[in-house]
């Protein structure tokens, strides 16, 4: 394992779950106000890690960045995660008339600023950035739905679009390593929707050509599928070049701990839902839950399923902290 992977490890009651939009009400202010400023980022990403006891910083797990970069149309909320309206094509054969923008187009310049700022003021642990994966991009420039039919159909000019889509995510992650970015999460999510010949068809290989260029001695990469098909996917996403697998609550944990190399850190699995809409008593038994079930492995540590909604309870998340610690005292 790399050494901050080990660092990690080295307390696991400094949890890593994916927290980042709840900081918005320790901070008194709008999630649009949150993504529209570097500034903003930096003050929530730190006024997390000082509040909680965290192993690394995460900054945002947007996943419009990307796609409002190509020019894909984007609505915002107050209150809640941005979401891609609509794609930049119509017709998968338009895919080839795309061109790959430059990094820093739409808010990315911002995120790689919060980052290069980040790392000024949070130095005590590894501050990872936040990036989308190949299949999850491509279906936002186009259409989920449809992408998925045209696998099928034209599968060589999803091909084209995936690979445009895995150029952009590249250079965007290596700008995030130039900006002093201890390590990355990769979210590809939607191809948790695909079976697993589509998986090892259009995604697998997409993303580990991303992970190939840009993973290095002192850098960390991390996969995260929070589909309910990943769980079918567990020997693919085993032979993925990445340093830490973290799985969704849809999967179940234990299994996969089975199917990983005792080299790879693997993280999950908490339900996030259940931060907005339960009580603290439920995230006590769902922590609970998941560390019973894998504790017993030396490369597992607890974590989220996936981003712990904006209107999470902090009743909530501390509830999640505090019976962390008291599980690995």
């Amino acid at each position: 394992m790399k050494k901050k992977v080990l660092k990690l490890l080295s307390d696991r009651s400094k949890t890593v779950p994916i927290l980042s939009f709840p900081s918005t009400s320790l901070l008194g202010i709008s999630v649009r106000e949150l993504i529209s400023s570097s500034e903003m980022q930096v003050r929530g990403m730190k006024a997390i890690a000082e509040s909680c006891n965290v192993g690394a910083s995460l900054n945002m797990m947007d996943l419009s960045v990307e796609a409002e970069a190509f020019g894909a149309r984007v609505r915002f909320y107050d209150d809640d995660v941005p979401v891609v309206e609509k794609g930049i094509i119509d017709e998968i054969s338009d895919a080839q008339k795309i061109t790959v923008p430059l990094v820093g187009a739409g808010r990315t310049g911002i995120y790689i600023d919060g980052i290069k700022k980040a790392k000024k003021e949070i130095t005590d642990i590894p501050v990872f950035c936040g990036v989308i994966g190949p299949y999850s991009l491509a279906g936002r420039l186009f259409d989920m739905t449809e992408l998925m039919m045209e696998c099928f159909d034209s599968p060589e000019e999803v091909g084209v679009l995936l690979s445009k889509a895995s150029e952009f995510i590249t250079e965007y992650i290596k700008a995030f390593k130039a900006a002093g970015a201890d390590g990355v999460i990769m979210a590809e999510p939607a191809a948790g929707l695909l079976s697993p010949s589509l998986a090892e068809e259009f995604s697998m290989p997409y993303v580990n050509e991303i992970f190939d260029a840009v993973s290095s001695d002192d850098f960390v990469v991390c996969y995260h599928n929070c589909g309910k098909s990943a769980g079918a996917m567990l020997d693919m996403i085993a032979e993925l070049n990445a340093d830490i697998i973290h799985l969704g609550n849809a999967i179940d944990l234990k299994r996969a701990l089975e199917a990983m190399p005792a080299e790879k850190l693997v993280m999950g699995n908490a339900d996030p839902v259940l931060f907005r809409t339960a009580a603290p008593a439920d995230i006590e038994k769902e922590v609970e839950r998941v560390f019973s079930e894998c504790c017993c492995y030396d490369n597992f540590m607890i974590s989220t399923g996936c981003d712990v909604p904006a209107a999470a309870s902090w009743e909530n998340i501390n509830a999640y902290f505090k019976k962390v610690k008291e599980l690995y005292v």
